[in-house]
């Protein structure tokens, strides 16, 4: 029997060896073993293909874009919501050595102008348009060039690396190129440009930058390689048991890395079917995409399951043919996740913990755990990584003890891109990169997530973790959700803050829920201010933005001025 740790350091070992695959052979490899499996369904765009059938799309992509004169190394940013161009766009540029940008569908001008000048690309692939963003308009204004501009000789003064525009849909914008058009460039030389790529791009190369969405300061470009991805994206799937015979409903954005390598990458490892129900989170979509598609496996944050579960029609769709799925990307609680396992037949849905610089897991659950570990934890850390969990000084803590969660191994990103200033901050001396986040080891190995550090609040001086005081919240039967976080206080320092948002129908006194904790949980844990809101100030991954409740409230109790806030 194996000694049980005592330092809160574990080493994912493993017998199963790394992949030493770039992103195209992984997709060749499927292909070549799964030709007439169903690969893609885009229920909002009537596709329907075979492994056999994408493959035809994404060499003909790649040897287009080839054709436009992109070479290895080139960055090509994309900017649209979930399609299937998205997914073919996503394998070409792999095959054809080019980096490609993630670009966050909800970013305004400003964003955009930085993310692409960051990065300097020399292509964007575009929608059209997506809800009130007129995306061809927008690129108008940030490049009046473009207008007087033959498709592939853009000249912009704000953007000078940048020459093809490429656009989604029928319509023609002058300047642009169609993305339908992109195959059609192709000529002999560029399918064997392809070919002969196939044996000169390296695992180690970059393929992937994804902008982190930081609370302050300019978002940070992480540069993924086909290395940290690809088999990221395989380990995830043996968690689940992920086969041929699953389809993967993805309603997380493929901008992310939840997206695009838990989502359609994980696909491509083990030859699964990747779903897709709508452009945007769609709840009523995703319900009737998981019914008719007969769907194994769901993907998503907790707030879009909470929104699945909350849906009036919820009980008229045939969800049965539910497995397994992960959720992540936000804290998720004990009480949802007893809810999703036993509502939505997601009897080995897993939960997994990780950031964008790690490409994205570093913990994840296994259907085979025991359900009270799947419930309460992140799981145990992924093969072939390396966790440790240390002090203020760097030290590692004993098991049970919380501190900052730190990770080492093949997943950690080449760094920021063009920034080595903050690379250099993030990753240290020894390759480990810091979380933020405050998390604790017990003795077998397995992670819970205490919470992250600047959420942390002090009060007289005990320190408090508003995760805990969540977790216990949830048992409330009338609450759906809740959000606890601090607020200044002049006596104290900070005061325990809850946002609770009710079950429908519902209605609570705020005295009722401090009634609720009293003898429960500590005195100083329990909320002095209770808020009931009807949803919460969200990123579009799904995540609460915290520091927005803590302005707006610290605002509303006249606790900071209002420039300040």
């Amino acid at each position: 029997m194996a000694q049980a740790q005592t330092a809160s350091y574990v080493h994912g070992a493993n017998q199963m060896p790394l992949l030493g695959q770039t992103v195209g052979a992984c997709f060749d490899d499927c292909v070549a073993r799964f030709p007439e499996n169903e690969a893609l369904i885009v229920a909002h765009q009537n596709v329907r293909w075979s492994y056999a059938d994408l493959k035809k799309k994404v060499d003909a992509y790649a040897a287009g874009l080839i054709a436009l004169g992109l070479a290895p190394g080139d960055r090509v940013g994309i900017w649209a919501p979930n399609c299937w161009e998205w997914v073919v766009t996503q394998f070409a540029t792999a095959k054809a050595g080019l980096i490609l940008v993630n670009i966050n569908p909800a970013y305004r001008l400003a964003e955009l102008e930085y993310a692409l000048e960051k990065v300097t690309c020399r292509a964007l692939i575009t929608a059209e348009q997506l809800k009130t963003s007129d995306y061809i308009a927008m690129l108008g204004e940030l490049l009046p060039e473009v207008g007087k501009s033959k498709s592939g000789t853009l000249k912009s003064k704000k953007l000078p690396d940048l020459e093809w525009l490429i656009r989604l849909g029928r319509g023609r914008s002058p300047g642009f190129l169609n993305f339908e058009h992109i195959p059609t460039m192709a000529k002999k030389e560029h399918q064997a440009r392809l070919n002969e790529l196939e044996g000169m791009l390296q695992f180690d190369d970059p393929i992937n930058i994804q902008f982190t969405s930081g609370t302050t300061g300019a978002p940070k470009a992480s540069t993924l390689t086909h290395h940290n991805i690809v088999n990221n994206a395989y380990f995830s799937g043996l968690q689940m048991k992920l086969g041929p015979k699953d389809r993967v409903c993805i309603p997380v954005p493929m901008y992310h890395c939840f997206g695009m390598v838990l989502g359609t990458l994980l696909c491509v490892a083990h030859g699964s079917t990747m779903v897709f129900a709508s452009a945007g989170f769609d709840v009523h979509a995703v319900l009737q995409v998981l019914d008719r598609e007969k769907c194994t496996v769901l993907h998503g944050v907790p707030t879009m399951f909470f929104a699945e579960l909350d849906d009036p029609e919820f009980k008229t769709f045939d969800l049965s043919s539910l497995r397994t799925g992960i959720m992540a990307g936000a804290p998720c609680p004990v009480e949802l996740m007893k809810r999703v396992m036993d509502e939505m037949h997601l009897t080995e849905i897993t939960i997994a913990y990780g950031m964008t610089e790690t490409g994205p897991l570093s913990f994840q659950t296994s259907v085979d755990d025991p359900v009270e570990r799947r419930v309460t934890t992140v799981g145990r850390v992924l093969p072939h990584i390396e966790i440790k969990i240390v002090d203020d000084e760097g030290r590692v803590v004993p098991c049970g003890t919380p501190g900052e969660l730190l990770t080492r191994g093949y997943c950690v990103m080449l760094g920021y891109w063009n920034d080595p200033e903050r690379t250099k901050k993030a990753i240290d001396e020894a390759h480990w990169i810091a979380s933020g986040d405050i998390a604790t080891l017990d003795e077998e190995g397995y992670c819970q997530i205490v919470g992250r550090i600047k959420d942390m609040l002090i009060r007289g001086g005990e320190n408090i973790f508003p995760r805990e005081i969540e977790e216990f919240l949830y048992t409330h039967p009338k609450i759906e959700e809740v959000e606890v976080f601090g607020v200044p206080d002049e006596k104290y320092g900070e005061q325990v803050c809850a946002w609770i948002k009710l079950r429908e129908g519902e209605s609570v006194e705020e005295q009722e829920i401090r009634d609720y904790c009293k003898d429960k949980i500590a005195h100083f844990k329990i909320p002095y201010y209770v808020c009931f809101v009807e949803d919460f100030p969200m990123t579009v991954t799904g995540k609460v933005q915290k520091y927005v409740m803590r302005e707006q409230m610290a605002k509303e109790l006249g606790l900071v001025s209002e420039e300040v806030a």
